[in-house]
């Protein structure tokens, strides 16, 4: 009998945070880095959609670009979607499948929706990403440091978890961004409008005033000469066919 994969992170906290980066709105520069890096991987398969679906909070950026017809997937496949199998000829995940419980089963019902020769993509921040913050959460608590940020997909993984999910002629590829900030607190704000604050289901307390102080300490300690941190974001792309 199967057993339920562990329950890492919380629906209802995930959605929170999406409707959260909806009011905030912002910059949302890794949306437009993955979107980029998406449409140059289509032109060099050349693939042409006409039905696409879509799932995560730069669908409709990516939907714009891509100039298909598309249906955009409420969730993030961590439930069963509500569309048909074998109904798509590209089917796009952007910025979520890191915070999925079942890694295998959201690939494989994307897989599921494909029709033959169709086109799976997603994107999302994972390997070695923000090493600077979470240097600075570990050092905001050094006596007791709390779960404040969740693990992230390792790109070395991927390949057989594709090969589970029964994705043909996959490619996982890895890029890195480098971002620079003057502040802890401009980070989060980025982090935030971007729908990537914490999902865990049992998500630590809030870090106390002193505890906060530390963390902004920390996270500028680690700067470069000008000042400015310089923090990296991950992007893994997953690519595969039907």
């Amino acid at each position: 009998m199967a057993t339920a994969p562990p329950a890492i992170f919380s629906p209802v906290r995930k959605q929170a945070r999406y409707d959260r980066a909806r009011r905030l709105g912002g910059d949302h520069f890794l949306f437009e880095t993955m979107i980029e890096d998406i449409l140059e991987r289509l032109a060099f398969v050349r693939h042409t959609s006409k039905t696409a679906a879509l799932q995560g909070l730069g669908s409709k950026a990516l939907a714009e670009a891509v100039g298909c017809e598309a249906t955009f997937l409420a969730g993030d496949f961590d439930t069963p979607v509500a569309a048909t199998s074998q109904s798509f000829d590209l089917v796009a995940s952007i910025g979520s499948l890191d915070t999925v419980n079942d890694l295998p089963g959201a690939l494989i019902q994307m897989r599921e929706l494909l029709t033959p020769e169709g086109l799976a993509i997603a994107s999302f921040v994972g390997g070695a990403s923000l090493g600077k913050l979470r240097r600075a959460m570990i050092d905001a608590e050094p006596d007791r440091p709390a779960a404040r940020m969740h693990p992230l997909v390792d790109p070395r993984s991927a390949p057989a978890l594709l090969g589970r999910a029964g994705w043909r002629d996959p490619v996982v590829d890895s890029f890195v961004l480098t971002v620079r900030y003057g502040s802890l607190d401009r980070l989060v704000q980025d982090l935030r409008a971007h729908g990537l604050g914490s999902a865990l289901a049992k998500p630590a307390p809030p870090l106390g005033r002193d505890a906060l102080q530390r963390a902004r300490a920390a996270f500028l300690a680690q700067a470069d000469e000008d000042g400015k941190v310089s923090e990296t974001f991950e992007i893994i792309t997953l690519t595969g066919r039907r």
